[in-house]
């Protein structure tokens, strides 16, 4: 049913719940994963990098760059131990709900697995969350993890 499958990743609990759900499907369908981290600003100036914690956005750009490739490694790496064979993983720029659409119509892929929740909770509430946008507007299956 699925051939390919896009995980937006940002270092959250839910974004890690997520990733799980999309290996465990990647595994029973051999589909590929396409792991996709898009760094955001978050309120009072901090990115969160998965198993580190935050990271000032003050930090120099090398320092950014890292962080997002310590996400993208780490996501690779349990996508990995889950027994997931094809993994692609990227970093992106750009607005995340648009970003991840793109990618996906760009890459025709049969589900986008995500989590209910980023690292953006207090923007989500007041202007609507990514997930709630992407499922509204993407052209295929959409599997929002709680």
């Amino acid at each position: 049913m699925f051939h390919s499958i896009l995980v937006p990743i940002d270092g959250s609990e839910h974004a890690k719940k997520a990733l799980a759900v999309a290996c465990q499907l990647a595994r029973q369908e051999q589909a590929s994963l396409i792991l996709l981290h898009i760094p955001e600003q978050l309120a009072q100036d901090t990115l969160l990098v998965w198993g580190i914690g935050a990271v000032e956005m003050k930090a120099s750009q090398e320092e950014l760059e890292a962080a997002g490739r310590q996400i993208r490694d780490r996501a690779t790496e349990a996508a990995r131990d889950a027994g997931v064979e094809h993994i692609e993983a990227m970093i992106a720029q750009g607005d995340p709900t648009r970003t991840i659409l793109d990618e996906a119509r760009r890459r025709d892929v049969d589900a986008i697995v995500m989590g209910s929740r980023g690292l953006g909770d207090l923007k989500g509430l007041v202007v609507g969350s990514v997930s709630h946008k992407v499922s509204h507007a993407a052209d295929c299956t959409v599997i929002t993890v709680r």
